[in-house]
């Protein structure tokens, strides 16, 4: 029993590994692909008069061709546009399998029922059965139970403190990694638009670099710079938005898997102070 704990740190401290190399990998990836979609498919000849997308103007409705012309800003913009979307997909499969097979409310209603009526076997056949972080914890906090149902030497005060512990412990290992790479959504919202404000400047510079030529302005000049403001504006910001939109929506995921746990919990600590008088 003395080597459980080692084995969970063993297997939490790997995990972890994992996500942080997968979050590093992801990242350079995406930008990665950013660029090679900004330089290879809106970048494409095909998109610009007299097939020349250093020189030549984008085909009239092309869009492709305005987002080209926008400048190197919007590679990065597009990486991180990708990195939300990745890491929002990874995020959703994360909390799905910490939820487990069934519905997580349906679950711990089944417990409490279970409780009631004394049967702690099969609360903890139903969290073998359910899997998942919140079973997981659950589960721990209902062995103990058991384990100081059957120490006649314990008495109630230090058992439901016992049994809380438990449960805390537990809760401390499972519930990180469902937060884990949530800083990364999060810190993409600020990123998305201060790179879309950076695009603007440089986009409005070239516009009135265009205006301060002596005679008349360079049209064609003050239309690429004024283009280029507004695409990677636009572009920033609904990177920033679909970013915070996931990052709520996450984080409001896991606070309904954490009160559950702390549902089950206190029906667990209750039904022991009830029955152990």
């Amino acid at each position: 029993m003395a080597n459980a704990p080692k084995t969970i740190n063993a297997k939490s401290e790997s995990s972890n590994s994992g996500s942080n190399v997968f979050a590093s990998l992801a990242i350079v990836i995406c930008l990665l692909v950013g660029a090679l979609v900004w330089k290879f498919i809106m970048g494409d000849p095909g998109n610009f008069e007299g097939g020349d997308p250093v020189n030549g103007h984008p085909n009239p409705g092309n869009y492709f061709g305005m987002v080209y012309k926008a400048g190197v800003i919007v590679p990065i913009l597009i990486g991180l546009l990708t990195m939300v979307i990745v890491f929002s997909i990874e995020r959703f499969f994360v909390i799905s399998k910490a939820s487990g097979k069934g519905n997580v409310d349906v679950y711990v209603k089944k417990v409490q029922s279970l409780l009631a009526n004394g049967d702690i076997d099969g609360a903890i056949a139903q969290s073998d059965k359910q899997q998942g972080s919140v079973a997981n914890v659950i589960r721990s906090g209902l062995t103990k139970y058991k384990e100081v149902s059957l120490d006649p030497k314990l008495d109630k005060e230090h058992a439901v403190i016992a049994i809380q512990k438990e449960i805390e412990e537990a809760m401390s290992l499972e519930m990180p990694m469902l937060e884990k790479n949530l800083t990364v959504i999060a810190t993409l919202v600020s990123i998305g638009t201060l790179c879309g404000l950076l695009g603007t400047v440089t986009g409005m510079i070239k516009a009135f670099a265009a205006l301060a030529t002596g005679g008349a302005p360079d049209q064609a000049q003050l239309a690429n710079g004024i283009s280029e403001a507004l695409i990677n504006t636009a572009t920033g910001i609904f990177t920033s938005t679909v970013a915070i939109i996931m990052y709520n929506i996450f984080t409001s995921k896991i606070d309904k898997l954490t009160y559950s746990i702390d549902e089950a919990g206190f029906s667990i600590v209750q039904t022991y102070a009830s029955t152990h008088q």
